[in-house]
């Protein structure tokens, strides 16, 4: 019996000490293991947001119309100077540098787009433009004229480098047809590594209306996307993912906002943005 408690007992004893050597050992590995698991996640979720740590947000671009010359038969935008002040206020306070122009032409317009093209934008993380004017489907309304919006913005696909790869962001307050909508009841309540990328990618296009619907605007207090959008920039900015931010304003513009209108047939009315997005990350604004 004393042999085999003692055969017992050394046997418990190495197992122990032989159990304990090997625990420590296969911690030490799954430890470095679950690091290095860890390390490659973080990694992959890196890739999947952009990079916001620049010295700059970069430039916010401000195009406001509100003048129009008699040829062009479009009427002058009151309220949108409201628009224009709630914008540079609200990117502003995001970390960007406002270039506000008002009543600008059609060539105006192009020279102020090519101007951004060709400059230097290696410090800033991205590039946003505000468009408040009139329009029509796939057109923007300089004071003079129209201009193709795909036109107005071609030189920054692939004509600018140092924003290549980086979010462009355009936010557009026009209409885009004569539409009306009458609603429906409801009844619910940085690698190392070259890459070729395509040259729309990395665009983001908040349009205010769906394409050949009528844009509102109350002449009071500007239009009910650029209001709401900046509302709730300056509420969720810290929270939330910019497609998740876009995302309640289009329910703010759906549900809050309801036309109230002198001309016939015009009252009663809803609109929802249309959100057209080519980021290929996450975009989360700096806390």
């Amino acid at each position: 019996m004393a042999d085999a408690a003692g055969d017992c007992g050394g046997e418990t004893s190495g197992d122990t000490v032989d159990a304990a050597k090997w625990f420590t050992k296969r911690t030490a590995e799954n430890n470095k293991r679950e690091a290095e698991e860890t390390d490659s996640k973080a990694a992959d979720h890196d890739s999947y947001l952009y990079k916001m740590d620049y010295p700059s947000m970069g430039v916010c671009l401000i195009i406001n119309n509100k003048n129009f010359d008699k040829r062009t038969q479009m009427s002058n935008r009151i309220g949108t100077d409201n628009d224009a002040a709630s914008v540079a206020k609200t990117f502003h306070e995001l970390g960007y540098k406002i270039r506000a122009f008002n009543d600008q032409t059609v060539d105006q317009m192009k020279k102020l787009m090519l101007s951004v093209a060709d400059e230097d934008h290696s410090q800033c993380a991205s590039f946003v433009c505000v468009l408040l004017s009139h329009g029509e489907e796939g057109v923007i309304y300089g004071t003079d004229g129209m201009v193709a919006f795909d036109s107005l913005i071609k030189c920054l696909k692939g004509g600018c480098k140092s924003l290549v790869g980086k979010p462009k962001l355009f936010f557009i307050q026009a209409c885009r047809g004569t539409a009306l909508d009458d609603g429906i009841e409801t009844d619910s309540s940085g690698g190392q590594v070259s890459e070729r990328i395509p040259v729309e990618a990395d665009f983001l296009y908040c349009y205010s209306t769906t394409p050949g619907y009528y844009s509102w605007r109350n002449t009071s207090q500007g239009s009910w996307f650029i209001q709401s959008l900046c509302e709730v920039l300056q509420k969720s900015r810290e929270k939330l993912e910019l497609m998740q931010i876009m995302t309640r304003v289009n329910r703010k513009v759906a549900l809050q906002f309801e036309s109230s209108s002198n001309t016939p047939g015009f009252s009663g009315k809803k609109q929802i943005p249309s959100i057209v997005s080519m980021l290929t990350k996450d975009f989360y604004f700096p806390k």
